[in-house]
């Protein structure tokens, strides 16, 4: 459908790309990887046209249309939320317009067997299909359906565009693309500024699309989810591998290990062949047999091993001062701007150690419970933080925070006091800026490098809490998962505000989700949650009595599947919940054993004084006085689930 013919794109005599050529076919489901910088966007704007090339070309059939979404892009003042939505729907009439121009221009032509005529009738038979979608949808009923999936609510649409943050006015853009139903959809890292519930809802919308889609994203779950096949851009080439992210990974990896031995596999023989052809080359008897490996080795097509780009962060937090065991409590906590109440009547307490996340729709108070903590906004009711708490925060805006001016150096220089100014050389190299980069102003930096920096500044000082805010937005995929293992070795305590369920999932035990002015705790990781909220939003619909869902008319599903899928969640939550409560009851019989072997021990009278043996005893009396705890905690939410 899509034809990208042997492209070479050039920035400051680099070459970015160097001859890349695939294509995309209809109903594909692509996913653009590579590290930050590789070039996925660009490759993107070469594909739209917005990007020039040194040299090849890219083929766009006509009829072909492309819905394409940036990373960046900002909206025109004076519209609504809707007004500006609907907007999309101009392309009706440009359709209109060529349909009848195309129909008076066949209308005199008489050559009806020429290849002018018949390029003409597919033309016009290819606007006319397209027409015919656009004027089968009722528009703003559609608008309305898309712009709720991405989590608007209803009292948004006759706002104005700008009220809305950036995140928000992203999601009207790519409201619009998708209600155009382009031929190729191109999603420059769509789920940035999506919650949970709305990557969900397009997830669903895009694995259905009857179009093709091409997406960039840095989100392991929402590739592996949406996409079938991965363009891995390294290097300036591209490797293509029909598979999602995680078997992609897989392949690669294979792949090179193949690819190696087969290398090294062919240099024995070339090693094997010279050695013979330098042992024998003066020996009549053997003249025949040396030319015709020389031959050989002169046929050969040399077999080569493809650069692998294995830079990457590579730091770990500093040892967490040691802090009071609540760490901060809340009772009563109230927060409003202006008449508009955010949150009211939360009760919240952290304990230390404990890594915790806030999840929920954008606008619910996630943001703005991190700044009450953190000190930054006035609230009402009480939020205390205990005992020696040190806080370190990484703001979601944390581009709008640096100072534009300074270079790479200078930001973390003006912060580094004592010794850790000597450090920040190897700290910038820690976070990939060597060389000439610690000499850029921070203005020229990519979204993935400013992230970098922000979080470099969190090494300087110890924290006791670390409080992080969409900290992933914009790391690559290798970069989150570094990051993902300090946080696990990190010691001290953590709140994570995040939509990324793979960078949540083994790291944040508790889950807080936020919702309707309210926070509500889920002991478990974000897998429980999720498999949670899915059995309570199927329960809502069948209490609501089947409403239709807001979901675009292209995502359906009977009522039977709908059945099928409550049945399954809900044994999948069943056997988790089990298999906890036979976890704790294989622990608590181990350590009744080994508590029964001690005590008998304890009876010899050889033993009497053995200090380290009454040592071990209470070691494992308090261990099975926790356990028990732990059952009886897994046998109420097994038998409330099961209830």
């Amino acid at each position: 459908m899509i034809s990208i013919n042997n492209v070479t794109v050039t920035f400051s005599g680099t070459d970015l790309f160097q001859d890349i050529s695939f294509v995309i076919n209809p109903k594909d489901r692509i996913g653009l990887t590579g590290k930050n910088g590789a070039g996925k966007s660009t490759l993107l704007k070469v594909i739209t046209g917005e990007q020039p090339v040194e040299r090849g070309s890219v083929t766009i059939p006509g009829g072909v249309s492309i819905g394409y979404l940036p990373q960046q892009m900002d909206l025109p003042a004076g519209r609504t939320v809707i007004g500006e939505t609907l907007t999309c729907f101009e392309d009706k009439k440009k359709l209109e317009d060529e349909v009848n121009k195309l129909s008076l221009e066949i209308a005199d032509r008489t050559d009806y067997e020429s290849n002018d005529y018949l390029q003409l009738i597919n033309r016009l038979t290819e606007a006319q299909d397209r027409l015919q979608i656009l004027e089968n949808d009722q528009n703003e009923a559609q608008a309305e359906v898309v712009l709720k999936g991405l989590g608007f609510r209803q009292s948004d649409f006759n706002r104005m565009t700008s009220e809305f943050s950036g995140g928000w006015k992203m999601r009207i853009i790519l409201a619009k693309v998708i209600l155009k139903k382009p031929s190729v959809f191109l999603l420059d890292e769509p789920t940035n500024h999506l919650d949970i519930e709305s990557i969900q809802w397009l997830e669903d919308f895009l694995k259905d699309y009857p179009g093709a889609v091409v997406l960039i994203s840095h989100d392991r779950s929402f590739l592996d989810n949406v996409t079938k096949r991965t363009v891995e851009i390294s290097l300036g080439k591209i490797y293509d591998y029909n598979a999602p992210y995680t078997k992609y990974l897989e392949l690669r990896q294979e792949r090179r290990r193949q690819q190696i031995a087969a290398y090294e596999n062919q240099q024995k023989i070339i090693q094997d062949t010279e050695d013979f052809i330098e042992r024998f080359r003066y020996k009549p008897t053997k003249s025949n047999q040396v030319q015709s490996r020389i031959k050989m080795l002169e046929k050969m097509e040399r077999l080569e091993v493809d650069l692998e780009d294995n830079s990457s962060i590579h730091f770990k937090f500093p040892p967490a001062p040691r802090s009071g065991q609540i760490v901060v409590k809340a009772s009563n906590f109230k927060k409003a701007f202006g008449e508009k109440v955010i949150l009211d009547g939360v009760d919240f307490e952290l304990q230390r150690g404990e890594k915790v996340a806030f999840v929920g729709r954008n606008g619910e108070g996630k943001t703005t419970f991190s700044r009450c903590i953190i000190g930054q906004l006035p609230f009402e009711g009480e939020l205390k933080l205990g005992y020696n708490v040190s806080i370190g925060y990484y703001a979601q805006n944390q581009d709008e925070l640096l100072d534009m001016e300074k270079t790479v150096f200078q930001t973390l220089d003006d912060i580094a006091t004592g010794d850790m100014r000597t450090k920040v050389r190897d700290i910038l190299g820690a976070f990939l800026f060597g060389g000439e980069d610690i000499d850029k102003k921070v203005k020229v930096l990519s979204g993935g490098e400013r992230a970098r920096l922000e979080m470099a500044k969190l090494l300087f000082q110890p924290y006791s809490l670390l409080v992080l805010d969409e900290p992933t937005n914009h790391l690559d995929i290798r970069s989150k998962d570094i990051l993902k293992k300090a946080l696990l070795a990190y010691d001290g305590t953590l709140i994570l505000v995040s939509h990324d369920r793979d960078f949540l999932h083994g790291l944040a035990e508790t889950i807080y989700e936020f919702k309707d002015k309210k926070v509500k705790q889920y002991r478990g990781d974000i897998t429980y949650f999720l498999e949670k909220l899915k059995l309570e939003n199927m329960r809502q619909f069948e209490l609501q009595g089947n409403k239709q869902p807001t979901k675009p008319e292209t995502v359906t599903a009977s009522s039977s599947k709908q059945d099928y899928l409550q049945k399954k969640e809900r044994e999948k939550v069943l056997r988790k919940l089990k298999s906890a409560v036979e976890k704790s009851e294989k622990r608590i019989a181990e350590l009744e054993e080994d508590l029964s072997n001690i005590h008998k021990k304890l009876e010899l009278p050889e033993n009497q004084t053995d200090m380290d043996l009454f040592k071990r005893y209470d070691e494992v009396k308090a261990a099975l006085d926790e356990e028990m705890e732990v059952w009886e905690k897994a046998t109420e939410d097994y038998e409330k689930e099961n209830a």
